[in-house]
């Protein structure tokens, strides 16, 4: 089977966005690109069913490789992705704080330092009808410089090196946007300014990463 790997994790990711409420039913979609293959989940199969066998492989011009079943009705969304950035993961849901700030505001600000991680504030793609080459030139446009987007009255993408990665992402946007709403409820919240947010990107590149410890002698 090609892509074994890829296609288990997606079905493994799958399971766990259905259960960190980051999506409902069988929305969202997730994808891995390993050279000049991708891994997409298939469309319309609940998280519960989708095995390795069932994610379908295809080609980056969205030729199946392999695929017993018709893929996300996002795939021109992630093919876009892809197609104009370094991204090797694609993680879209349709979390309920998000798709609430993409329903208000144009962009998210920096509410918190932890916008850091996906390269500053993060942008809303406009409104189009979902699985679209519309909506996938706004959604690759919204990601220009940044890791993740919101979509306009629909939910979120985030792009990563892996999978864990990209998945990472989308819970911290999840929490980044829960965390703007309750503020804005209770008033006009401080933000913090580009420049901080420049530092903190840079931290983040070294963060967790443990220093080589001098050896005995």
């Amino acid at each position: 089977m090609r892509l074994l790997a890829a296609r288990s994790a997606i079905a493994r990711f799958g399971r766990r966005m259905l259960a960190d409420g980051l999506v409902v039913g069988t929305s969202g979609n997730l994808s891995v690109r390993d050279r000049d293959l991708i891994a997409v989940s298939p469309s319309g199969l609940p998280y519960d069913e989708m095995t390795p066998e069932l994610v379908g492989v295809y080609e980056l011009d969205g030729t199946p490789v392999e695929a017993r079943l018709e893929p996300t009705t996002e795939m021109p969304m992630h093919l876009s992705v892809y197609a104009n950035s370094e991204a090797r993961a694609v993680v879209h849901t349709h979390s309920t704080a998000a798709t609430a700030v993409g329903a208000l505001v144009d962009t998210l600000p920096s509410v918190h330092y932890l916008v850091a991680k996906f390269g500053g504030p993060v942008r809303v793609a406009p409104y189009a009808t979902y699985g679209t080459p519309e909506l996938a030139a706004y959604v690759t446009a919204a990601l220009k410089d940044r890791t993740g987007c919101l979509l306009s009255n629909h939910g979120t993408l985030t792009t990563g090196a892996t999978l864990a990665d990209a998945y990472d992402r989308a819970v911290y946007l999840e929490w980044l946007c829960e965390v703007w709403l309750r503020a804005t409820s209770a008033g006009a919240p401080r933000l913090l300014d580009d420049d901080e947010i420049g530092r903190v990107v840079d931290k983040l590149t070294t963060y967790g990463v443990k220093a080589a410890r001098p050896g005995p002698g």
